[in-house]
């Protein structure tokens, strides 16, 4: 299939999905979603990737939604066809997802990037959910992550006011865990999803499962869902390899099984 508004990568173990609408900022389109999404479900399936990393360009990893899509569109139009919805199934992506955000991050990119398991930030990066300024409310999570991400107050203030962050405040706040100068960005990202695809797919699958299930449910329910995922791991021969090489002294050839 000919991408026009992404451009897919393939790194060892890793891949890389850049956004490329750069005349819009990364604005994301349906058609960009839907080309993002069938690139998902293709990776999802692909054995041999363990790691993805989700990127814009250094002026923008997504400036938000496409306006122009959405200034004609009335409710009726949104009560058939929720547009957002296929926004979505990056969240339930089962990979790790590193976001590598340069630029601005802001409405619907800024919650696509909390969609994403850990974010790396560029030291010029902007993070905000502006849509109040438009008369409208974030709908692809805006509300809802980035209150768990942060903090009712802090999200309260972002959401209500639209203010827009700098790389320091979002780290500070706990919205991304790493910064570093725009030309080191990449290399850190694909440096730390290297690191996490040297480990077992599968046990990938399920600590990422266990950590998410962690804003979902009661601590009780958590922990009873992370002592099955981990009661799991022992069906695995990546399990038995692991301890043996640890007991050896020695790194474990992980099989994927």
């Amino acid at each position: 299939m000919k991408l026009e508004n992404i451009i897919f990568k393939k790194k060892n173990k890793v891949a890389i999905i850049e956004l490329n609408r750069p005349k819009s900022l990364n604005a994301l389109c349906d058609e960009l979603i839907r080309e993002l999404n069938i690139a998902l479900e293709s990776i999802e399936k692909d054995d041999s990737i363990s790691v993805l990393i989700l990127t814009g360009s250094e002026k923008a990893f997504a400036a938000g939604a496409d306006i122009s899509e959405m200034n004609d569109k009335e409710f009726i139009d949104l009560l058939k066809d929720d547009f957002i919805h296929p926004w979505e199934r990056l969240s339930k992506f089962r990979k790790p997802v590193i976001a590598a955000v340069s630029g601005y991050a802001l409405g619907g990119g800024c919650e696509i990037a909390m969609m994403c398991d850990i974010i790396y930030a560029a030291d010029n990066a902007k993070f905000g959910q502006p849509e109040i300024k438009l008369g409208t409310i974030p709908a692809a999570g805006g509300t809802q992550r980035l209150a768990r991400n942060v903090g009712k107050s802090k999200a309260m203030e972002m959401v209500l006011s639209g203010q827009v962050i700098s790389a320091n405040d979002a780290k500070e706040i706990g919205l991304v865990s790493n910064i570093f100068p725009v030309e080191q960005l990449q290399n850190k990202a694909i440096e730390l999803a290297n690191t996490i695809a040297s480990n077992s797919l599968p046990v990938l699958i399920m600590a990422k499962e266990a950590v998410n299930r962690s804003y979902e449910v009661s601590l009780e329910e958590g922990m009873k869902n992370e002592r099955g995922l981990f009661k799991a791991t022992f069906s695995l021969k990546d399990r038995k390899e692991g301890m043996k090489a640890f007991l050896e002294k020695r790194k474990a050839k992980f099989e994927n099984k």
